[in-house]
């Protein structure tokens, strides 16, 4: 009797393992077998009817071949999974078409392939492209931009770099999508679209959002030390130098806008602990708050009331002057420029 219970849990402990391989192995191949989209189902549908077989085969005699032939198909198709690589080239959208570079020669440095999009609406833009260089020694701020689109749970994150005389350069970790195509969270686990990280001006990246996309943006000013903001930025710089020569796949809970900023602030020496609001990013401020990273004087609430841009960004429109009044208002940590 203790045999056959022990058998039927072991069986049934598997049966939930090969469920979970079964479901990513259907979802791998519907997304990227390099086929029609019939012959993508049919592959699945396979895979899937294997996993069933198997599932009822654990609870007969045939427990051991069953398992053995699931393995060996599983093995299979992670080997093929394994030749998957993001493209360098492709027919990518014009606002994600070039990944930024940057070199840095003693304090100043030159980023190549800076974003500047003259937005008319949200489809429509005159496309800039430049090459700017910075004084690191004149670096002064680091603000973070929350991007709601709907979800009140999950946001876009967006890391802007401020310099005495009040140019900024924002950083933004995005989906490399095709033309024509859409952000979807459940393809992109499966490589579906590579990752890339824009640099731009503040009214092109955040004011598309804010002035026509219809997102809800909030800023919040970070207490972090020059030496600090100097790090991150660099550690940006090397990341995205990084993704010119050796393309990745973005992914939707592993390598997205906000892990992979926090995989670049424990790079530098920040200590970012394992929090669930790392991952429900539309918490984030909370996290940034319990950490000390915002301005503690005030409580979250009004941080969270000052925070909305939208409404400035909607007045001042996407003129050189955006970045100055989308923070009229915003409460910055103390010895930081902004209200205090």
């Amino acid at each position: 009797m203790l045999r056959l219970i022990a058998r039927i849990v072991i069986a049934t402990l598997l049966s939930f393992a090969i469920v979970l391989s079964t479901v990513w192995a259907v979802l791998a191949l519907w997304y990227r077998l390099p086929a029609p989209e019939y012959a993508r189902a049919l592959a699945g549908g396979v895979f899937a009817v294997l996993g069933l077989a198997t599932i009822i085969a654990l609870f007969t005699r045939k427990m051991i071949r069953a398992l053995a032939a699931f393995l060996v198909a599983f093995g299979a198709l992670s080997l093929w999974w394994s030749t998957v690589r993001p493209p360098d080239h492709g027919d990518f959208a014009p606002d994600v078409a070039r990944q930024v570079t940057g070199t840095r020669s003693g304090n100043l440095l030159t980023l190549t392939n800076v974003r500047d999009f003259e937005w008319s609406s949200k489809a429509d833009f005159a496309e800039r492209w430049s090459t700017r260089t910075y004084d690191l020694d004149k670096l002064d701020t680091v603000d973070l931009f929350m991007s709601y689109w709907g979800n009140p749970n999950m946001a876009h994150v967006i890391l802007s770099f401020g310099f005495e005389g009040g140019a900024y350069i924002a950083w933004s970790v995005e989906v490399r999508r095709r033309v024509g195509g859409q952000f979807s969270p459940v393809a992109d686990l499966f490589k579906s679209d590579p990752l890339v990280i824009i640099a731009a001006d503040e009214r092109d990246v955040v004011g598309v959002r804010s002035n026509f996309r219809g997102e809800d943006v909030e800023i919040y000013r970070l207490r972090a030390g020059p030496e600090a903001a100097r790090a991150l930025l660099l550690e940006y710089v090397a990341d995205a130098n990084e993704l010119a020569t050796t393309p990745a796949f973005y992914n939707s809970i592993t390598t997205n806008c906000t892990t992979t900023v926090v995989k670049m602030m424990r790079a530098v020496g920040d200590v970012v602990p394992f929090d669930w609001r790392l991952i429900v990013n539309g918490y984030l401020p909370e996290y940034a708050y319990d950490r000390g990273a915002l301005d503690t004087r005030h409580s979250l609430g009004e941080l969270r009331a000052r925070a909305h841009i939208d409404e400035r960004a909607k007045a001042a429109g996407l003129t050189p002057d955006f970045s100055r009044l989308i923070r009229v208002g915003v409460p910055a940590p103390v010895g930081k420029s902004g209200d205090q």
